[in-house]
């Protein structure tokens, strides 16, 4: 079933059916719009949002798929002016912001839109920073740094994978340090997010394959995370109904809407617990894998990740008890989705040296979702989980 503009709105404005939109979606800062064949309605709702002249950040592939094309036409069929920055790259630095902020300022927009995965997203956000308030995104690095108004912005995600337009943070790279640089502030959530199930029809099978992992990896961690709170574990759980229900089916059968539909419903909610809640060990192991050996996040993230549920669960506790009675069954869980999906289980499957591990462990300490790991974990501990997970 997929809601359509004629559905109710709350009076939180969340477009939103009781038989497809969990109730608690109506805590979020974001408009939330839900059904088949929903980015035809972009334009009408740019224009209730009051956009009239946008910048809209995706990527080559997406463009390539001919959602950019339908987004412009939809777009200026409002009268609404539109320009597009396609130069996005997974994982966006600074230099990607940059050059969108650059294109923002010559055409004076007014409005954002991000169309794409989540680097799209987040790098719709970086421009939304630098744009409104100036400076570097170092400058954000953390969370609520701006001074002034941001942009409103509309996400519109191709992929059921991060969860990003749920969220008000931007991962941004630095293209020297390699850091990821988690930049937050309420001002920037976006006011729309619009899930369109057809469009992640298509995502090529590695793309789909990694994305889905990574919302999985996003509902389990969430769960465990030390700053979960009640509201978080709401979202978790419902998450995790959705994406456990639909993976092995949208994994193995991609023309499967129904699937597709709950892994891009699932995707937000677990997005939406992370602002929430925050995020553990397992990315703070894959973004220096991500940002030193180029492995793709969602295959980085997602082979850690059941190492970390045991590591966290050694100690006889289960901090994953809203999503299963059993850590151990958890991870054998996730063990079997990465085989479904075709994923590596383990390091030395990556090109990743025994060498290595140390120097990745000291750089995981300094990731910042380390500290809400429900065990705590420094550079020893974090060795130990990458050396659990190299063969």
């Amino acid at each position: 079933m997929m809601l359509n503009r004629a559905a109710d709105s709350s009076p939180h404005g969340v477009s939103r059916s009781d038989a497809v939109l969990p109730p608690i979606l109506s805590e979020s800062r974001t408009r939330v719009v839900f059904g088949a064949g929903m980015l035809a309605e972009l334009g009408a709702i740019a224009k209730e949002e009051g956009a009239s002249n946008v910048l809209l950040v995706t990527d080559p592939g997406i463009v390539r798929a001919g959602h950019v094309d339908r987004a412009v036409e939809s777009i200026r069929a409002r009268g609404i002016k539109v320009h597009v920055f396609d130069g996005v790259r997974e994982n966006p630095t600074t230099e990607h912001v940059d050059a969108g902020v650059s294109i923002a300022r010559h055409h004076s927009i007014d409005f954002l839109i991000g169309l794409g995965g989540g680097s799209s997203m987040d790098c719709a956000k970086g421009v939304n920073f630098l744009f409104s308030c100036g400076g570097k995104m170092a400058d954000y690095w953390g969370r609520n740094k701006t001074t002034k108004p941001m942009l409103p912005m509309i996400a519109v995600p191709t992929t059921a994978g991060t969860g990003s337009e749920a969220q008000s943070f931007a991962l941004i790279c630095d293209p020297v340090t390699h850091q990821k640089m988690a930049c937050g502030d309420v001002k920037a959530a976006c006011r729309v997010a619009i899930l369109d199930p057809d469009l992640t029809a298509t995502q090529p099978p590695t793309v789909a394959s990694a994305t889905a992992i990574d919302a999985v990896s996003h509902a389990v961690e969430t769960a465990g995370t030390n700053a979960r709170t009640e509201v978080s574990r709401e979202y978790t759980r419902e998450a995790w109904h959705r994406l456990d229900a639909a993976f092995d089916t949208a994994v193995r059968e991609p023309e499967d809407a129904s699937a597709r539909a709950n892994m891009l419903l699932g995707a937000h909610l677990a997005g939406a617990a992370i602002e929430k809640s925050m995020l553990g060990a397992a990315h703070s192991c894959a973004n220096p894998l991500t940002a030193r050996l180029d492995i793709t996040h969602g295959v980085a993230v997602g082979l850690i990740l059941p190492h970390v549920v045991r590591f966290n669960a050694a100690d006889g506790s289960n901090p994953y008890v809203d999503l299963h009675d059993d850590a151990e069954e958890l991870a054998t869980r996730i063990e079997a989705m990465l085989e479904t999906a075709a994923l590596p289980l383990c390091l030395s499957d990556c090109d990743v040296s025994e060498d290595q591990l140390s120097e990745l462990a000291d750089e995981a300490a300094q990731q910042w979702t380390a500290r809400f790991n429900p065990r705590k974990v420094g550079p020893e501990e974090l060795l130990t989980i990458y050396r659990a997970a190299y063969s």
